[in-house]
């Protein structure tokens, strides 16, 4: 039920068509402090309209409105506070939970529509580092949200594989390459190279001109190039899946640029059939004036193709094979205008999912304040992050538990789990400087205290034994129980906004509420003691750790039943 609603309509009727129940609906508030109720209306906001004091019009509505559905309804100020009637509702939200179980808060809005997502996407040949931690971990909680809304998610891993860096490392290999090296540590030693070649064509730029040609001989399918070029991709993936497997994330394709090679000409046709490819200085251009954007390069005077070409042809690609209901593309925000101009083209091509197609920025990922670059050799590597949060996640559970089972498990799961939820926490476009120590920690905002609260309440549930739990029996009328009832009820709208605004950080936000107000009444009440609330105190700590489980699966993360 849409307590919120209840309160709108209440309104309405005594209001006298001064405000209508859509616009009431969206001015009502929810304090801070359940002390002062569960919602409240802000009289001032009729004060024009009715002429009168905003206190005057609190007082008058309290003695209007229909009070026989609520506890009570008081005027504070210029405030009209609403208090519900605490059995009703959370019998109404724990029996939710509880018939419902993990698909509680799920929703059929997107009708299964399909939802391309272009997430992590690392270039060939060079590590998987802590800057491709946002794109991956942002994304894959991305799909599962909009899973939850009804949605098809399909997550694409656009492979940077193509373009002038590989001729750059097949003649950084060429001349300083060892290939036992190579097959004993391939992304170690091919990284090594690519950073060499940086430091050496500075003084040497006839290198990017061999660069250059080799690149050329692999697009005019040279043997030897494209040799190199399969070998160089094929152990980057066995690289990369194996630090998938790690953070938990699977992806459907792995069609990366080199897949869109034949597919370039389609959109060029298209873009010169509607006339839209416009010549400037011997290259092709889109005009892009009538959206205050700056022309979109799309071929080189030389011919030669570029990002945005690749990208139209792959955004024609997911349109006819997918239909898609939504194109997104998970990337940096310093992308932000090359996204703008790529879905302009589209739109001026007429491509049917153009309208629908949005990039999801997000900020910087910094150690010690310093930005990461393949580049110049400041790598930190994110397997080497995973191994060391796992190793410093199992020392603490020997610490806190020793004789705790699976302990190796347990770990993993905390230590990978402790830098998805660090990550995710953070509104995304926000940068974030890491600090391994503390999202490990167990107190405080971070993935260990959600998953120990979770583990509190399962723990709970062991102690409790054959006690039934059911939805019928839920009634409760403890008043350090409602906070955790409310947040509880919180979470099918929060599904939705996390899915509105594509924010992963508001399910993360969520779940610290919940575990924080939870363990607010766990220490103030004796969830165990034989009464006759003890089935729905029962129903209570089931409810939190269906929920918290959920939220966390939500972000990627998994949730131990001990810890």
């Amino acid at each position: 039920m849409d307590y919120k609603q209840q309160v709108a309509a209440a309104l309405s009727d005594a209001v006298d068509g001064a405000l209508s129940t859509e616009d009431i609906y969206n001015k009502i508030e929810r304090p801070k402090d359940s002390k002062m109720g569960d919602y409240a209306f802000p009289a001032f906001v009729l004060a024009k309209v009715l002429k009168k004091a905003p206190q005057q019009i609190a007082t008058d509505l309290i003695e209007k409105i229909d009070q026989s559905k609520f506890e009570k309804i008081q005027a504070v100020g210029p405030y009209v506070n609403f208090f519900l009637d605490k059995a009703i509702f959370s019998s109404d939200v724990l029996s939710q939970v509880i018939k419902a179980g993990a698909s509680y808060g799920d929703n059929d809005s997107g009708e299964g529509g399909n939802v391309p997502i272009d997430l992590s996407s690392p270039n060939i040949a060079k590590p998987i580092s802590m800057g491709h931690l946002r794109s991956t971990v942002i994304g894959n909680s991305i799909s599962e949200i909009l899973k939850k809304n009804g949605y098809n998610p399909i997550k694409d891993n656009h492979l940077g594989d193509w373009g002038t860096q590989f001729g750059k490392l097949i003649v950084a290999y060429k001349k300083w390459g060892v290939e036992e090296d190579v097959k004993k540590d391939p992304i170690t030693n091919l990284v090594k190279y690519y950073v060499r070649f940086h430091k050496e064509d500075v003084d040497q730029p006839e290198l990017d001109d061999e660069a250059r040609e080799w690149f050329k001989k692999l697009e005019d399918g040279d043997k030897e190039a494209t040799r190199l070029w399969t070998w160089f991709r094929e152990e980057s993936l066995k690289s990369f899946n194996a630090i998938y497997e790690k953070l938990g994330v699977e992806f459907d394709t792995f069609n990366g640029e080199a897949f869109y090679n034949d597919k370039m000409q389609e959109g060029i046709d298209w873009l010169k059939k509607m006339g839209l490819l416009k010549e400037s200085q011997g290259a092709q251009v889109v005009d892009l004036e009538k959206y205050n954007l700056n022309p979109a390069l799309i071929l080189k005077s030389d011919g030669a193709s570029l990002y945005i070409t690749r990208d139209i042809a792959t955004a024609i690609y997911r349109d006819k094979t997918y239909k898609p209901a939504m194109n997104l593309y998970v990337v940096g925000s310093e992308q932000t205008y090359y996204f703008q101009q790529l879905k302009a083209v589209l739109l001026e091509m007429g491509l049917p999912s153009a309208k629908e197609l949005h990039h999801i920025p997000f900020g910087l990922i910094t150690v010690n304040g310093k930005k990461l670059s393949t580049r110049s050799g400041r790598i930190i590597l994110l397997d080497e992050v995973l191994d060391d949060s796992i190793n410093m996640a199992k020392k603490q559970i020997s610490e806190k538990n020793p004789d705790l089972p699976n302990k190796d498990e347990v770990a993993k799961q905390v230590g990978v789990g402790a830098i998805i939820f660090g990550d995710l926490k953070n509104e995304r476009t926000n940068s974030i400087d890491f600090n391994l120590e503390d999202q490990l920690r167990f107190e405080g905002e971070t993935g260990p205290y959600v998953q120990y609260s979770h583990a509190r309440a399962e723990s709970i549930l062991r102690k409790a034994g054959d006690t039934e739990i059911n939805a019928d029996n839920t009634i409760m009328t403890d008043p350090e129980a409602w906070d955790t009832i409310k947040t509880l009820a919180d979470f099918p709208a929060t599904v939705i906004e996390a899915k509105e605004e594509f924010e992963p950080s508001d399910i993360a936000k969520y779940a610290i509420r919940l575990a924080k107000t939870f363990n607010k009444y766990y220490a103030h009440s004796k969830i165990l003691e034989e009464d006759d609330e003890k089935s729905a105190r029962l129903a209570l700590v089931k409810s939190v750790s269906v929920v918290l489980k959920e939220s966390l699966r939500l972000l990627g993360v998994q949730a131990p039943d001990q810890m």
